[in-house]
Parts: structure tokens; C-alpha cells; sequence
């Protein structure tokens, strides 16, 4: 997961480093600005998230309850692990109500979440990380169909982005060429009838993208959730009713 192009230890928008904004750059100074007002990075910090992207996931799954209780997630891209929180809570992975209390509700049925990014991942109860991961590498597929229940899923999530280079059509490109390998990964582990979230950013070949998860998938749909920042380029494509190729 992407969140800035800023140095790596301000990207957890902890308040404490909000606070100091004496010898940064000037760009730096109008992100941490911008982070003192976003009512979302508030909200992550009052609910424990690790991220304000978690809100994005949040708003996608209240309209259409992909994360059930019982259902196996695997969460591409997870650093720093604020999607994997989201899933946590909603398929009921760490056995409790809510994902971070100690109260058990034996009724609901036990979900699956397994992270994967190139970047270390910090430890969550309910979850298994594989960091410095690759989820395009042969062998990390080979790990998932280890770790997941009968070597399944029912959900594919991805926040993933390239490091960005400042050329819009050229990260463009890379992104899309990220989601589109999800349809290798899909066809290794997704279920039938399984769905993806993938983020894009709009461009040239959003439409190609498109055509492509529409040839796997029942339904494709363009989401722009409200916690996404309205100036950015940044999409979801929500992709339901996955028809396996397997013979």
C-alpha cells in the first residue's frame, strides 16, 4: 500500500510527528497540514486503524458485504495493515466481536486473513503476514494455497501501487499492469463466484482494465469512495462473480 512520497516514518500520521513541522520542506509542511485537517486520519487515530485508507474498505464493504464472517481474505499490498484490520473484524478471523475485544461470539463462524507486501508488515491477532513478499512470485502463491483454508479464498483485496516517479502516465501504467496481474493470482486461489478490489488510478488504460476483469468477472464496477481525496486520480474497480478458468 502507497499512502505518500514523503519519508517512510511519517506515513502512520501519528500525531507526535504532526506536531513537528519545524525544518521540514515545504511540501512536507502542506501534507502535515493537510493530515491535521482530514477527518479521516482523526478517525483512524480514534478507531485504531493503521491507516485513513481503511475507510475506503470500510465504505466499499457496508454497501456490498463482501467480508462476511467465515469468509478467507487475502490482502495484497497490506503494509502497514490497516485493510487486514477491516478484514479482521468483518470475516471474524480473530474469533471475537468486534476484532480487538476479548468478547467471543460462538454463533459466528472463524474467517481467514493473509496479508502479503514487499514491505514488513507489523504483527495483528487475526492475521498472517508474509512480508518482503511478492504476490506476483510463483512461490508466494505457493504460500497462500499453504496458509489458506483449503488453498481458497473467497476475496481478493489489493491497496497496492507502485513507488510513484512523478511521470502520471507512467505510474498509470504500472498500476494497471499490478491489477492485471491479480488475474494470475485469482486463478490460483479464488474461489468461484469469488470477488477482487483493486486500486487503480485513472488514465488511458482504465477502460482496458475494465475489459479484462470483465472477461473473469460477472459484474465490474468503478468505485471513488468519499474517503478517497476528491483532487486524486486514485479508483476501485470491485469485481464480483469470478468464473474460474480451470478446467
Amino acid at each position: 500500500m502507497w499512502c505518500a512520497s514523503l519519508p517512510r516514518r511519517l506515513l502512520h500520521c501519528s500525531p507526535s510527528l504532526m506536531k513537528k513541522q519545524k525544518g521540514k520542506t515545504a511540501a512536507e509542511q502542506r501534507w502535515l497540514q493537510r493530515q491535521r485537517k482530514d477527518p479521516y486520519v482523526k478517525a483512524s487515530h480514534a478507531q485504531h486503524f493503521r491507516c485513513r485508507s481503511a475507510f475506503k474498505l470500510l465504505e466499499i464493504d457496508d454497501k456490498f458485504r463482501l467480508l462476511q464472517p467465515g469468509r478467507s481474505v487475502v490482502d495484497c499490498g497490506a503494509a502497514p495493515g490497516a485493510w487486514s484490520q477491516v478484514a479482521v473484524q468483518r470475516v471474524n478471523s480473530a474469533g471475537t466481536v468486534d476484532g480487538f475485544s476479548c468478547v467471543v461470539d460462538p454463533a459466528l463462524p472463524r474467517g481467514s486473513v493473509v496479508g502479503v507486501d514487499l514491505l514488513n508488515i507489523p504483527p495483528l491477532d487475526g492475521a498472517r503476514f508474509l512480508s518482503s513478499h511478492d504476490v506476483t512470485d510463483p512461490a508466494t502463491q505457493a504460500k497462500l494455497l499453504e496458509l489458506l483454508p483449503g488453498g481458497r479464498a473467497h476475496v481478493i483485496l489489493s491497496d497496492m501501487a507502485p513507488n510513484a516517479s512523478g511521470f502520471r502516465e507512467m505510474d498509470h501504467e504500472r498500476l494497471v499492469a499490478m491489477c492485471l496481474s491479480l488475474t494470475d493470482l485469482a486463478e490460483g486461489i479464488l474461489l468461484p463466484g469469488g470477488s477482487l478490489v483493486c486500486k487503480y488510478w485513472d488514465g488511458i488504460l482504465a477502460r482496458r482494465l475494465q475489459e479484462e476483469l470483465s472477461g473473469v468477472f460477472g459484474s465490474v464496477l468503478t468505485l471513488k469512495p468519499n474517503a478517497s481525496r476528491r483532487e486524486s486520480a486514485e479508483r476501485y474497480l470491485l469485481a464480483r462473480m469470478y468464473r474460474t478458468t480451470s478446467p
